[in-house]
């Protein structure tokens, strides 16, 4: 549930920016951080806790000057919530700063190749591999080795990037998670969420799977994946910013249950090749003869459901089991059995210790 915005215009970035991740904050994170272009370069804040403590860092945006710049808000998956694990990330030459919102499925395979070309990470997170793969491919053409970088991806992603060789655009693209470009009056925007945005826009273009914005302060321009530049169509958004934040629904348990479909939709698309599915390592499922789902919870209660439907799909005896039980327990398992962790967070530490408990075995 990560947030990402981006402001270019004559403004200062960094208040707006800070406006933005507020109104992403009903989404769930444990850091927060901002990246803005000036003169000097790429000026970057992040901390972790509260979006208050940006404000303090930062006195409100006033301390980090620049019209143009991106923020994020992170809820951690891989890596623990630090500022070196915070976003936005740069690339080793400092060049650009990046934030994401996703997962990034493939990133140990990158970044065993990045350590061995002599890449420098410095954070535990699957993003920072993206913002080295820009530095590797880059020739001067920050859309080319945007467009190069994604193509080696696999998982769900929307990216806003900055450049201090192109200190006049910002970049944005997605697959498999949202991304809205705001268009405003010599400003422009992009965000995850269009909260963010409402406050200075109502005009909006949707990007979808595979296009990528170049965002000047008077100018959009959309490309698809072959990077051919084509037309899109802006939206006028006439909810206030109360019913936006619940997306048009009247509360938020409604909007959850209205958006299931999108969410495994948007879950299983990067897996989906043809008429079939791709998996990483998908021999080891071939020999799965019993599944184990371990959760507390609401996410327990996500692992009912999906006991049925395994079973009822796969003909394989699924158990479901309490993560704070699991781990104290002495469970039947073995090579032949698959763990399904469900967690709300990803760090519901009874969760976390039965899947290490269960991996010892």
């Amino acid at each position: 549930m990560c947030g990402i915005i981006g402001y270019i215009g004559e403004q200062n970035a960094a208040p707006i920016l800070l406006d933005g991740l507020k109104k992403l904050e009903y989404r769930g994170y444990d850091s927060a951080g901002i990246a803005v272009m000036n003169e000097n370069g790429l000026s970057v804040a992040k901390v972790t806790g509260r979006i208050a403590n940006l404000y303090e860092k930062t006195d409100g945006g006033l301390s980090v000057t620049g019209e143009l710049g991106i923020a994020h808000t992170r809820w951690a998956t891989h890596g623990a919530p630090t500022v070196a694990n915070a976003h936005p990330h740069l690339s080793n030459d400092g060049r650009f700063a990046l934030v994401h919102n996703g997962i990034i499925e493939n990133y140990v395979s990158h970044k065993n190749t990045l350590l061995k070309d002599g890449y420098r990470f410095e954070s535990e997170t699957d993003t920072e591999v993206m913002v080295h793969l820009l530095e590797k491919y880059y020739r001067g053409d920050v859309k080319a080795a945007l467009t190069k970088a994604c193509s080696e991806l696999r998982g769900s992603y929307a990216f806003g990037v900055i450049c201090r060789d192109v200190p006049d655009t910002v970049f944005a693209t997605k697959e498999s998670s949202p991304l809205i470009i705001g268009i405003g009056l010599g400003e422009n925007y992009f965000a995850s969420d269009i909260t963010a945005l409402l406050p200075y826009t109502r005009d909006v273009i949707y990007l979808d799977d595979g296009e990528l914005a170049e965002i000047k302060a008077d100018s959009v321009k959309i490309y698809d994946k072959e990077g051919n530049e084509i037309k899109k169509s802006t939206q006028r958004i006439t909810w206030d910013i109360g019913a936006a934040e619940k997306g048009g629904y009247e509360h938020f348990m409604l909007k959850e249950i209205m958006e299931q479909a999108s969410a495994v939709r948007e879950t299983l698309s990067s897996r989906i090749v043809g008429d079939g599915f791709c998996f990483e390592d998908a021999d080891c499922l071939e020999n799965i003869n019993k599944i184990i789902i371990t959760a507390c919870g609401s996410a327990y209660y996500a692992g009912c459901s999906g006991k049925y439907a395994i079973e009822k799909l796969c003909k394989i005896p699924v158990s479901l089991e309490f993560a704070s039980e699991l781990r104290y327990g002495n469970p039947i398992i073995d090579g032949h059995t698959l763990l399904i962790v469900l967690s709300q967070s990803g760090e519901t530490a009874d969760t976390i210790a039965a899947m290490k408990e269960c991996k010892s075995r």
